[in-house]
């Protein structure tokens, strides 16, 4: 007996390395892990808040505060700029710090507030309910991404599939939102719409509270003992964290009516930023300095990307409240409901897209990174140049068919597809480890950049202002401007996706450097 036991023991080490093998590589040939769908729901309902809010934001400082376009877009762009800014700080604390974990548990709680705040019919509460979103926005965005990139091995073929799936989450809650908030915001009152956005926020903080156990040691502070070192005042560096987070969000909340002191932060925080990212590539390795500059190049062209397509909640959303044809079966359906026709397409296509790129991997024909970015800013440049042909098109009393502006958003959501979640998953593949959570901060500091430069092209649809009165345009007089700017923007974006295309083999051939063939 002893004798077979020897002779046959090979045979059960083997077989028991291929069960715990094949055990080991399920995973990737079944799902994804149990964290997504964590993160999934809890960036729904957050996602749920924030377009909530955003759907009415225009719409309630236009109808209900009176103000002009034109402040009305300088407060719109620089609230969102500042929301784009923050997760650079936010992505560094949790990286150094916080980690990922206490750093999404705080800025959920931080920005349910907020939208209570902004519940309260008071110019103190609603400028002070922005200020917490800001600050609360910060430390939650860049973390949760961050930790969707930490459930997936750095050559995971599931990656890109997983930020898709990831990405339709926040979809279906930017779907659900103006549904929801926008309508009771416009029919009952806005200040019931934007409280419904906190019961939306409140419930991602559950969400994520209640999984927290999936992600094992995923998340956690990569040091507890620099938490607790000692600091003058505040007693340790967490009550420090602690105190500058709450003396932060007054400050937000008054450059927000001041977006020109915004655009002044922007560019000494963009000019840091750029400094740093300069330094870390050139003390870095040959292969690691080549990704960097990939992330930076490609952060710039995100910049145009984002700039034209926030027009949504902007220029556009007030294209569509005067010179959409809104009348469904006698029901002149409220603007702001409109705002769900975006996150709608990205539902509907999403799906196909978390497929569509594995396939082509598998058949060796899957686009680089660096091209699937210029194929989405091409097809944003196409859904412009529609949007632009339809109000060319418009009739007699400056309205134009619906058809235009759904035809327009399909292309301009099918550009989105292309470029956001593959960025997002392209952060969390080239960063160096240590610094994933920072650099996905400047990833969305581009888009605060890209934030403000929305603000100011949607200025180029504004009414006119002579004396200090307001002089509002007809819809005929409307639609000619708007589709004058349109039609700017699709030139703009077309130019931008060519030369990002041709410049794309080089940058491949940098990602290619530390064997990443995507």
């Amino acid at each position: 007996m002893v004798d077979c036991k020897v002779r046959f023991a090979p045979f059960a080490r083997l077989a028991q390395t291929r069960k715990r093998f094949k055990s080991e590589i399920k995973p990737l040939k079944t799902g994804h892990p149990r964290g997504l769908y964590v993160l999934f729901f809890t960036e729904l309902w957050e996602r749920f808040s924030f377009y909530g809010m955003r759907a009415l934001l225009v719409l309630y400082l236009t109808k209900a505060l009176l103000l002009s376009d034109d402040q009305a877009y300088g407060i719109y762009g620089a609230y969102n700029a500042l929301v784009y800014t923050t997760p650079v700080i936010g992505g560094l604390l949790a990286d150094r710090w916080l980690g990922y974990r206490r750093a999404i548990i705080l800025g959920a709680s931080l920005m349910a507030l907020g939208h209570f705040c902004l519940a309260i019919p008071q110019a103190l509460s609603f400028y002070g309910g922005l200020g917490l979103l800001i600050v609360g926005s910060g430390l939650f965005k860049p973390n949760v991404s961050s930790l969707v990139g930490q459930l997936y091995a750095q050559n995971d073929p599931r990656r890109d599939a997983g930020f898709t799936i990831f990405y339709m989450g926040i979809n279906l809650g930017a779907l659900l939102a103006p549904l929801a908030c926008g309508f009771v915001g416009q029919t009952y009152g806005w200040h019931y719409g934007f409280g419904l956005a906190g019961v939306g926020m409140l419930t991602a903080l559950c969400v994520f509270l209640l999984g927290l156990r999936r992600f094992k040691g995923l998340g956690l502070p990569p040091s507890p003992q620099a938490l607790q070192k000692s600091l003058p005042i505040v007693l340790n560096v967490r009550n420090g964290i602690y105190v500058g987070l709450i003396l932060s969000v007054p400050m937000f909340g008054m450059l927000v009516p001041h977006n020109h002191l915004t655009g002044w932060m922007l560019i000494v925080v963009g000019a840091a930023a750029l400094g740093w990212m300069l330094y870390i590539a050139i003390s870095s390795e040959r292969a690691q300095r080549g990704r960097l500059w990939v992330i930076l190049i490609l952060a710039g062209f995100s910049i145009a990307f984002w700039s034209f397509f926030e027009q949504g909640g902007s220029s556009i959303n007030l294209f569509t409240d005067r010179n959409i044809n809104r009348e469904l079966f006698g029901w002149d359906v409220p603007a702001s409901l409109f705002q769900a026709i975006n996150p709608m397409f990205i539902i509907l296509m999403a799906p196909m897209f978390s497929m569509l790129w594995p396939n082509l991997a598998s058949r060796g024909i899957e686009p680089s990174t660096p091209v699937k970015f210029a194929l989405g800013i091409m097809l944003l440049a196409a859904g412009f140049a529609v949007l632009s042909l339809g109000a060319s098109l418009a009739g007699d009393q400056g309205r134009t068919s619906l058809v235009w502006l759904l035809l327009g958003y399909a292309l301009i959501t099918s550009g989105e597809l292309s470029l956001s979640p593959v960025g997002l998953s392209m952060i969390t593949r080239l960063a160096p480890a240590r610094l994933v959570g920072a650099m996905m901060g400047i990833w969305f500091l581009s888009t605060a950049f890209a934030q403000y430069i929305a603000g100011l092209i949607a200025k180029l649809t504004s009414a006119p202002q002579s004396g200090g009165a307001i002089h509002a345009l007809s819809p005929i007089e409307s639609i000619d401007l708007y589709g004058h700017v349109f039609t700017q923007i699709a030139v703009v974006a077309a130019i931008a996706g060519c030369a990002l295309l041709l410049i794309s083999p080089w940058l491949h051939r940098l990602i290619r450097r530390n064997g990443d063939n995507r």
